[in-house]
């Protein structure tokens, strides 16, 4: 039985809608894949954290929230004149897509300062993930020291 052309016509609507939705969110973010707070401008709300909590505790704190985030995988970590930085790796829970992350945490006078840096493993652009990432870490990690205070 031949097809009616008002089914032809939906399912050409319906094809356009999606083309034009993914053209949208193509759009709607920056063209990048690499997320840094403090250094993306694309992202002015991403700033770098100061804490009260010596370096020591804050890295403690920080190895503690990626232990239960899910889909964050501790990597490893290592110390130097520069502070301590921490690999993480965040694998996105519906598609196979992998993030680089580091956290860099800095002793200062009075507490710590902490930068976090969010990489797409894929493609030129993230639609915003990596950005996502930064956000949802240091959320995690402000609850995790919220008896110190944030600055």
């Amino acid at each position: 039985m031949p097809r009616r052309s008002g089914s032809r016509w939906k399912s050409r609507a319906i094809a356009a809608a999606l083309l034009a939705g993914g053209l949208a969110a193509a759009l709607a973010w920056p063209r990048i894949n690499d997320v840094e707070t403090g250094r993306t401008a694309a992202y002015p709300d991403l700033r770098i954290r100061h804490y009260p909590a010596g370096s020591k505790k804050v890295m403690s704190a920080v190895k503690d929230v990626i232990a239960k985030l899910p889909g964050w995988t501790f990597v490893g970590s290592g110390s130097g004149p520069g502070g301590t930085a921490v690999q993480v790796v965040r694998a996105l829970p519906v598609l196979p897509l992998k993030y680089d992350v580091t956290v860099r945490i800095q002793g200062e006078d009075g507490g710590a300062r902490v930068s976090v840096r969010s990489r797409s493993r894929l493609g030129p652009w993230d639609f915003g993930q990596s950005a996502r990432n930064i956000r949802e870490l240091l959320a995690a990690l402000d609850r995790e020291l919220a008896g110190g205070g944030v600055n």
